[in-house]
């Protein structure tokens, strides 16, 4: 019976940490080049039972050797392996914003592959990301939001000198007549890279120059692939199985109740 607890409450807090997924995709439904999560929910190895006895040979010793028979298999609940981003291409805003960059993918050659930019962290690391909501600091560099610095190809920040610059479909920043190509990436296994928080993903994937197979559309933002309303229907899914879930250990619960207070009460 304390299997069964174990096995309900398994998949409670599947359900609990698939919750929470959906819900942070919906809260950033409106944040500029977002990849929504997908919980990646799997069950524990199933069990194989058996039934241990004793069977018995005529002999005049009467000699028992044990046997096992199968019962069947037993399964012993779920739970929430990984986050996978779904990296697909979002819907583009035009916003008239000279310092808004929107990545539009071109002929991507595997599918777990995809394009980013790269920007330089608060560690001083590379990272890449999709959100091209970009600004232009007090010195003249090409920034995010949050302060970091926009790459070029040779990793080096990328001076515009003010908020008045052109891109070329191409990813080149012309600016003060100099041509600066925007550090544009391709990486073959986009699901090796971590988010890090402000659209930012770091990690291992191969990243190499993406070379062509891609736009720039300068005034232009990738929006959200978040399907708000797919998402909502997600999130009831899952509480209804979390409610299940929940009644099926409140009988375990019942029944190990009665098990203590009157099978086993002494008369």
């Amino acid at each position: 019976m304390l299997r069964g607890f174990y096995t309900a409450a398994s998949g409670m807090i599947a359900q609990q940490r698939r919750q929470e997924a959906l819900s942070n995709n919906i809260a950033n439904a409106n944040t500029p080049g977002y990849k929504a999560d997908q919980p990646v929910v799997k069950a524990f190895p199933e069990m194989l039972m058996y039934r241990m006895g004793g069977k018995e040979i005529p002999t005049e010793r009467g000699l028992q050797f044990p046997v096992r028979e199968p019962i069947g298999s037993l399964h012993t609940g779920a739970y929430v392996q990984e986050h996978v981003p779904n990296y697909g291409q979002g819907d583009i805003r035009d916003t008239g914003n000279a310092t808004d960059l929107a990545l539009i993918h071109g002929a991507i050659p595997d599918e777990a592959g995809s394009i980013f930019f790269t920007v330089q962290n608060a560690d001083g690391e590379v990272s890449y990301t999709r959100n091209g909501n970009f600004t232009v600091d007090g010195n003249g560099f090409l920034t995010t939001k949050q302060g970091y610095y926009v790459l070029d190809e040779a990793g080096d920040p990328i001076q515009t000198g003010g908020m008045e610059f052109d891109v070329t479909e191409q990813g080149v920043v012309q600016a003060g007549g100099q041509a600066t190509p925007l550090g544009i990436v391709y990486a073959a296994d986009a699901n090796a890279l971590e988010k890090q928080g402000n659209g930012l993903f770091t990690g291992d994937a191969g990243a190499v120059p993406a070379g062509a197979g891609f736009t720039v559309r300068q005034g232009a933002l990738e929006r959200s692939n978040v399907d708000a309303l797919q998402a909502m229907t997600q999130m009831m899914e899952s509480y209804r199985t979390f409610e299940t879930n929940q009644r099926v250990l409140k009988a375990y619960d019942k029944s190990l109740g009665k098990a203590v207070t009157e099978i086993a009460r002494l008369r």
